[in-house]
């Protein structure tokens, strides 16, 4: 094969295709990263090329209903036969076959876990409006990840259960198609791999793979189960009878590697046993035991073969070499600085939280109930919920004139999905002789959020405390010169009225929310309250209010967060933070920058 001939990423992404084609629903899954285009589509040619021309493979529409995905009701034959019919679903019309999902990193979490409880099954089973069914569903799967942010990835419940993931981004489609001609001008010279008996796979492989696994931190037990597998069928390519090193090495390069949620740590040097110093040469006695000592006779020639516990350390520095060697260059650089791919979500951004019901947005099912002011009436469900009772209810007398017999049970209202714009609120400290300071950090963070705001929907208010009072200097808008104008102006100085300024933030969040809105609230203060509510100073009473007021905001269950802008992390700003349940965040010398980061991490 060709293979000295390929870069080594390319040849990677083809041997992946290629044993995925031997037996796709085997291996579960490949994930191929890259943007719609002539690179991903040549990449896909090439696949369905290994997998033949009749090899069956649907495409998963991004808005596809329940019913026409996992199976229902034919409500169409249902009326017409007078009895239930039921209707294959996709997953199961693609049994043995390919199901292709384009935008996988939009597919929701709930919608990708039922995917995946399929593929675990093997099984579809439907069980809704009167009966029950199953069907065979094995099939592999394709996920394109077509993702522009790193807030946008493919659910983990899909990534867990498949064995391949393909990263094609950088690459050329000339550069590509060099390769495919490269690899099935090797297929042709050595010919197809031939299928032969496997011997039972050798514990060193298998210690070595494990030992790959936990030094990437990759803690599924599925990925170890897949590189088992991947060796094996990689043995099995190369016409072998038994699994080598090198088998393995591929298992964890396609494997385990980009699976990676840490960077390996290199091995110490690990010292030999302590020399006698130099001028000190081994007595007589020393010599003559040493002689006599038949552990140390070199003559034995059992003695100069490597141990097998070395054989084994040998063989997992060799296997984790060749997966460290295959990371990613992004995903090695983000394990490099300390980041890891754990806790990321699947959404597109932080365009708001999502509220259910209603009568806009995506389509979320239906359920039972009355239709109302509030609740829009599925027509199509509610015919589909009465049609397996029609046979029973013709010969009752309720409904002598009816075609289609309908009961207040058969009524199913359609429920939607909705995200909602996201309004952050910031009450900026404009107290003591540093708020010039704290001002500017604030007004940097307003003017770098709004500037996002179109593509995220959010807007921003302003709340500045001082003296006796805190008021809204910048009511919720997305206007950056309305913002600029409102903070140009304010001045500094005087006493904390905290209590003020978290009643302010409560109430302005409470009429954000009846807008439907969802408010976020930004604290920028030490947290050293000396003014009550009732403007009087005072430190213990003021930091008393300033305690139920945010206590206040805690039952509300208003997301917040509390910036502590003092010198060094105050007890004050802490205890205010963990009253209104919010997260605490000390950043005395914060930048604009900074805080506009975690504003948005936070909405």
């Amino acid at each position: 094969m060709q293979q000295e001939l390929i870069e080594d990423a390319l040849y990677d992404a083809l041997l992946a295709a290629a044993l995925f084609a031997r037996n796709p629903t085997r291996f579960g899954g490949i994930k191929i990263a890259a943007s719609a285009g002539p690179v991903r589509d040549r990449y896909l040619d090439f696949l369905k090329r290994c997998l033949g021309p009749e090899f069956l493979s649907r495409k998963l529409p991004l808005n596809i209903a329940d019913d026409r995905l996992f199976g229902g009701l034919d409500l169409s034959a249902t009326l017409q036969a007078g009895r239930p019919i039921f209707n294959r679903g996709l997953l199961a019309e693609v049994n043995g076959g390919l199901l292709i999902v384009p935008m996988a990193e939009r597919l929701s979490r709930g919608l990708a876990a039922r995917i995946a409880a399929v593929m675990d099954r093997r099984r579809v089973c439907v069980q809704r409006e009167g009966f029950a069914t199953e069907s065979a569903a094995d099939f592999g799967i394709v996920l394109l990840d077509e993702r522009v942010a790193d807030d946008e990835q493919v659910p983990a419940e899909l990534v867990d259960r498949i064995t391949f993931q393909v990263d094609l981004e950088g690459f050329s489609y000339r550069s590509l198609e060099d390769a495919i001609g490269l690899f099935e001008l090797g297929l042709r010279d050595d010919g197809m791999p031939v299928q032969a008996g496997l011997s039972e796979l050798d514990d060193g492989i298998i210690h070595a793979l494990c030992t790959t696994a936990m030094a990437l931190g990759v803690d599924s037990l599925r990925a170890l189960s897949a590189a088992k597998r991947v060796s094996e069928q990689s043995a099995l390519w190369f016409s072998r009878l038994t699994v080598t090193p090198e088998d393995a090495a591929i298992a964890a390069r396609l494997v385990l590697a980009p699976r990676a949620t840490r960077c390996p740590v290199e091995p110490e040097e690990t010292s030999s046993e302590p020399q006698p110093p130099a001028d000190c040469a081994p007595s007589d006695n020393d010599r003559t035991q040493t002689e006599q000592d038949p552990v140390n006779d070199k003559s034995d020639p059992a003695l100069d073969e490597p141990t097998s516990l070395e054989n084994l350390n040998d063989l997992d520095e060799v296997v984790l070499g060749a997966a460290k060697a295959a990371i990613p260059a992004g995903l090695l650089s983000q394990l490099l600085s300390g980041q890891t791919l754990r806790g990321r979500g699947s959404g597109s951004g932080t365009s708001g939280v999502q509220q259910k019901g209603g009568l806009r947005g995506r389509p979320l099912g239906v359920r039972s109930g009355p239709p109302s002011g509030r609740a829009r009436l599925s027509v199509i469900d509610t015919l589909r919920a009465a049609a397996p009772w029609q046979k029973l209810r013709a010969g009752s007398t309720r409904y002598p004139l009816s075609r289609v017999k309908i009961t207040a049970d058969d009524f199913r209202i359609q429920r939607f999905k909705a995200r909602t714009e996201t309004t952050t609120i910031f009450a900026v400290d404009a107290s003591g002789s540093s708020a010039l300071h704290r001002l500017a950090e604030a007004k940097g963070a307003v003017e770098l959020l709004l500037a996002d705001c179109y593509v995220r929907r959010d807007q921003v208010a302003v709340i500045a405390f001082r003296g006796k009072r805190a008021e809204v200097i910048l009511p919720p808008t997305r206007s950056l010169v309305r913002a600029k104008r409102s903070l140009s102006g304010l001045p500094g100085g005087g006493g904390t009225p905290l209590a003020l300024a978290i009643d302010a933030c409560l109430q302005l969040a409470h009429s954000i929310a009846r807008r439907g809105e969802t408010p976020l609230i930004v604290m920028l203060t030490d947290g050293k309250a000396n003014v009550g509510r009732d403007g009087e100073p005072g430190r213990e009473r003021a930091q008393s209010d300033a305690v139920r007021a945010a206590q206040q905001v805690a039952m509300c269950g208003f997301t917040a967060m509390v910036i502590d802008t003092s010198p060094q992390p105050s007890e004050a700003a802490q205890k205010i933070a963990t009253e209104m349940h919010a997260r605490y965040l000390p950043l005395p010398y914060a930048g604009a920058a900074e805080v506009s980061r975690f504003v948005k991490a936070m909405a």
